[in-house]
């Protein structure tokens, strides 16, 4: 790889990183859709997405490191820091392995797969922190509203890859 595409791609994680962390602060302010705790868009997740396709696994990976650091900074303390690394890191790892079974059209399908990952590993995280079982009870409703924000975060990314892939060839 040339310096010059070196350069490039390191602009391009860097223009991803803070669009995504934009994405994060703007959505925090953004009252909950529905009234249940852990449910939210989960915007800053097409930039994930994206990076996997159009960057690589590793790239989008540091990118999403980097975000759920800097949020934790801006936005969410130790806690928050926690749930958002278990519920990316899953989200991340599943749509890695889903990401090339379905054509650009359908990456929704791995965002769906995503975003259900994401609420598992958050659930996850707060059973582990109250020691409570009983919080799964919140399981279905998650899954639920991770299938609506998953297509809908998905048919964002696939929007912004057709877009992005058309600024490339131009």
């Amino acid at each position: 790889m040339t310096s010059m595409a070196k350069t490039r791609k390191l602009a391009l994680m860097a223009m991803l990183t803070a669009v995504s962390l934009i994405v994060f602060v703007i959505e925090a302010q953004i009252p909950a859709p529905v009234p249940i705790p852990g449910v939210k868009l989960g915007l800053a997740n097409i930039i994930t997405l994206v990076a996997i396709v159009i960057l690589g696994r590793k790239e989008a990976g540091a990118i999403l490191f980097v975000r759920i650091v800097m949020a934790s900074v801006f936005a969410g303390g130790v806690s928050g820091f926690m749930f958002s690394l278990a519920g990316g890191a899953l989200a991340y790892a599943l749509m890695c392995l889903t990401v090339k079974l379905f054509p650009e059209k359908m990456l929704w399908c791995a965002s769906i797969l995503g975003a259900i990952a994401h609420n598992i590993g958050q659930l996850a995280v707060s059973v582990w922190i109250t020691g409570t079982v009983s919080i799964l009870v919140y399981a279905p409703a998650l899954i639920a509203s991770g299938i609506i924000t998953g297509a809908f975060t998905g048919f964002g990314a696939v929007y912004l890859v057709r877009a992005l892939n058309k600024l490339d060839k131009s």
